[in-house]
């Protein structure tokens, strides 16, 4: 074991082969990765800004950056309304989150080819542990 790379070596580079192709991938289809984390979110509930920053915070650049400047272009798109109470996907939105879901859905299973689902499931337990024992709450 003393041979093999850190495991921050192999994290940052799955991360960033994840981005680079999800972002490749997704932009095919004329949206973000931050956009398409909004509908995913929108598609279980309406969110207020808080709640969207709160549930892709991991993927956003710290304070720097915030869900509302992902928002402005769905909202354009007639994919997302702003509501009294937050925000909504609309009937367009909701058809394109259904596209852009199976589209994600291949991507995800292209990422765990030839890893079967006891690894699969073991990995995720054993990088959640780790984040917690790094102090991650959430």
């Amino acid at each position: 074991m003393a041979d093999q790379r850190p495991i921050g070596y192999w994290l940052k580079l799955v991360d960033n082969l994840i981005e680079k192709q999800f972002a490749t991938t997704l932009d095919e289809h004329g949206v973000t990765r931050r956009q398409w984390q909004l509908l995913n979110v929108l598609a279980r509930s309406h969110a207020t800004i808080e709640q969207l920053d709160e549930a892709i915070a991991p993927f956003l650049d710290g304070a720097a950056e915030s869900a509302a400047e992902h928002l402005s272009e769905l909202i354009e798109s007639a994919w997302v309304d702003a509501t009294p109470d937050g925000y909504e996907l609309t009937d367009r939105g909701r058809t394109a989150f259904a596209t852009l879901a199976e589209v994600v859905t291949k991507q995800r299973a292209a990422v765990a080819q030839d890893i079967d689902e006891r690894e699969y499931t073991a990995t995720l337990s054993v990088l959640e542990r780790m984040a917690r024992n790094l102090g991650f709450t959430g």
